[in-house]
């Protein structure tokens, strides 16, 4: 007759038992990798103290103008140096204009001479902390000055011959611009924005812009279609802020 052995578990059964806990454990570890990988990563994007730096003016025997940079810091990191305030394109993205310092020394001078300057537009997506520059259409970093809405900004571009003053209005994610109209042949001061940042109204969304000489000019944008708003139309179709 044979011995029954009661609560004792045969010995193929342990190793089963032991290969499968292995196994587990295997597919555990391997699995936690890929759960990290699968999870963002949450940026901190802040900005620093504002510190207030001078550029020199446009003419030789101009002043210096005054302004305020602070740094955009990513995950404590200090990433880019900006001046003005921020735009809210959505509630993941914002737009900002760049300050950086450039060596003004010439070939012959020991000492370094930086100096600040205003720069072109960034993107900041805060989800993925990335920094993206902005490429704007005639937009010039001295003697633009832009104002946005939405997505769209506006000001007065300066043609590259330094003469020609545009009214521009350009979108994100388009290459030409929705607006781009001729305003004045007279171009640029000698120092600071060339005509003032354009005002937005909205319902329906209009934007006008003021040369320093001529007459003040205000368009009505549609999506991509740009209409010219006379003073008659104003009188009959007033915008509301």
């Amino acid at each position: 007759m044979r011995e029954m052995h009661i609560g004792r578990e045969p010995q193929s059964g342990r190793l089963m038992h032991r290969k499968i806990s292995f196994a587990v454990v295997a597919l555990v570890f391997t699995c936690l990798p890929c759960a990290a990988a699968a999870a963002p990563k949450v940026h901190a994007v802040t900005f620093g103290k504002w510190t207030a730096v001078q550029r020199p003016a446009a003419t030789e025997d101009g002043k210096p103008v005054a302004f305020k940079v602070r740094a955009l810091i990513v995950d404590s990191r200090v990433k880019e140096y900006t001046y003005g305030a921020t735009h809210e394109i959505t509630d993941r993205l914002f737009v900002v204009q760049r300050a950086f310092r450039i060596n003004d020394s010439l070939p012959d001078e020991a000492t370094l001479r930086w100096q600040w300057q205003p720069g072109g537009w960034l993107m900041v997506d805060r989800l993925t902390g990335r920094i993206s520059p902005l490429p704007l259409p005639e937009f010039d970093s001295v003697y633009s000055a832009a104002s946005w809405y939405r997505d769209y900004a506006a000001y007065c571009g300066l043609a590259d011959d330094g003469k020609r003053l545009y009214a521009v209005v350009a979108q994100i994610g388009r290459r030409k611009p929705v607006l781009k109209k001729l305003i004045s042949n007279e171009g640029a001061r000698d120092s600071g924005p060339a005509c003032p940042a354009p005002p937005w109204q909205r319902l329906p969304v209009r934007v006008s812009f003021e040369p320093p000489t001529g007459a003040k000019q205000t368009f009505a944008i549609r999506g991509r279609i740009v209409d010219v708003v006379n003073d008659e139309d104003d009188d009959e179709e007033p915008g509301s802020n």
